[in-house]
């Protein structure tokens, strides 16, 4: 194990136990400790199966608070839990990195110290913890497969500045060269929880290794940590892998569970590689390559929008924006809108789209605002389509009925593409126990949503043509089910 970075310990056999350090300067500072659920004046102790975690406070004043988080693992209490599949490397059981090095095992203290704050929950400062704040995140001896351009690539997206430094294995002989470990500074105005779930799932991701057994419950446990973020991420393929060990079957119902968190997925079900830099030998040749679910839903919306008379089109649910930059991309569509309750799905959706450097006309076409579904607004009306894609079922149903009538009863556009799982397909995806997003109030299946839109129609005056997304199980159906509504009677109102 190298020296560990922090400026303390220039030689071997005197190394830090692990040790992460949170620094805000939001004013004032100390707040950090509503949102972390720790008081700033305590040093308070966690036992852990591997050891003990403290978190204390370096520093506390207005201008600039710190927090820290110290694990001190117990190798051979490690050992000892390890259980009776763990390899027999004698010594090696005992002695090893994992009480020096950020890895899985400061990730699950984390999650059990912070396991509050983790959620964005702050009863005392509700409006900071749902607000991006300058922070800074220091790791003094990370293990990552990969190097510093790795730590780059997984944090960059997330909007960290990454400064991510190589460990010598030990300063006072350079000649023996860097070692695989790094020291990670990570800067950027993030939400706290935001930040709490990226290291929880980064961290044994940079290192490629966790210290316990991955079964089907860590899917759950990624898609919990991720839903806000890894969606977007240029690298989530290689993290989701990482993540779960390299097991492809874990990983193909992960990919497909993340692909059901609405049309914010752009993922490919590729098979694994090796990771190694410079060997890029495929491990895995099994039939994993497919076409993502979400992308086959927006090309089959874009199609039925194709071959209907609508040069004006609004996304209502938009998301970050996927839809509404493939509707940008189509000249054709003269005028496109882009409503979402949620005010960073809207965020992202500019940042997708570019909107500070979009060139004026292109600009000029887009409307992007921010609105419920299920109260009248004016901004909804005089578009020729109007698009609800898996939108439906993240509404309770007693206000579907609301939802409803703002769209088809006072909005009124010609068309109307409503997409939406279909629950019977469910049994078809390996490891999903109940429906597939925590967020979804209700599941369709195909008989439920052709009377749904039946019951639309007569009440609104609206005809309905459906259509199957992916591919169309005999047993079950397809994964997506779609309605073409059109209305009776002609022109927009």
């Amino acid at each position: 194990m190298p020296n560990c970075g922090c400026g303390e310990h220039p030689s071997y056999g005197r190394l830090c136990p692990v040790i992460m350090t949170i620094s805000t300067t939001v004013r004032p500072a100390t707040d950090l400790g509503y949102l972390l659920h720790k008081h700033p004046d305590r040093v308070q102790e966690f036992t852990q199966s591997c050891g003990v975690a403290r978190v204390f406070y370096p520093e506390a004043n207005e201008d600039r608070c710190t927090a820290a988080l110290l694990l001190d693992v117990d190798a051979i209490r490690l050992a000892r839990t390890s259980g009776r599949f763990a390899p027999d490397y004698t010594l090696g059981q005992y002695v090893n990195d994992r009480p020096y090095a950020a890895s899985s095992l400061l990730s699950v203290a984390l999650a059990d110290v912070f396991r509050t704050a983790r959620t964005g929950r702050c009863t005392m400062k509700p409006e900071l913890a749902s607000t991006p704040i300058p922070l800074e995140i220091s790791l003094p001896a990370l293990p990552c497969r990969g190097g510093p351009e790795l730590a780059e690539r997984l944090f960059a997206p997330l909007g960290w500045n990454v400064e991510a430094r190589t460990v010598p294995l030990d300063d006072a002989f350079p000649e023996w060269g860097d070692s695989r470990y790094v020291r990670l500074t990570l800067r950027g105005d993030i939400r706290l929880a935001d930040a709490l779930n990226h290291l929880y799932v980064l961290l044994p991701v940079l290192d490629d290794a966790k210290h316990y057994w991955v079964a089907s419950d860590e899917i759950d446990k990624l898609i919990r940590a991720g839903e806000s973020w890894l969606a977007e991420h240029p690298e989530r393929a290689l993290i989701t892998r990482r993540y779960l060990r390299h097991q492809s079957a874990l990983t193909r119902s992960a990919l497909e569970r993340l692909a059901e968190l609405g049309d914010d997925v752009e993922e490919e079900l590729e098979p694994p590689v090796d990771e190694e830099p410079g060997n890029d030998a495929v491990l895995e040749t099994d039939s994993m390559v497919t076409t993502p679910l979400n992308l086959l839903r927006r090309e089959a919306v874009l199609g039925a929008l194709g071959k209907l008379d609508a040069r004006t089109i609004i996304d209502l649910g938009c998301g970050s924006g996927q839809l509404v930059s493939a509707l940008l991309e189509n000249p054709g569509f003269t005028k496109i809108g882009g409503a979402d309750v949620s005010t960073r799905a809207l965020t992202l959706a500019a940042r997708r789209l570019r909107l500070d450097r979009m060139p004026e006309r292109r600009r000029d076409r887009l409307h992007l605002f921010q609105a419920a579904l299920t109260y009248t607004d004016h901004r909804f009306a005089g578009y020729d389509a109007a698009v609800l894609m898996e939108v439906v079922e993240h509404i309770d149903p007693p206000r579907l009925t609301a939802l409803e009538q703002v769209i088809f009863g006072t909005a009124r556009p010609g068309h109307v593409i409503v997409t939406t799982p279909n629950s019977e397909y469910n049994v078809r995806y390996t490891d999903l126990h109940g429906m597939r997003h925590r967020d979804h109030r209700f599941e369709w299946s195909q008989a439920e949503f052709r009377s749904w839109a039946s019951k639309v129609c007569d009440v609104h005056g609206y005809t309905v043509d459906f259509r199957p997304v992916g591919e169309d199980d005999p047993e079950v159906g397809p994964p997506t089910q779609m309605a073409v509504f059109a209305r009776v009677g002609g022109d927009n109102v």
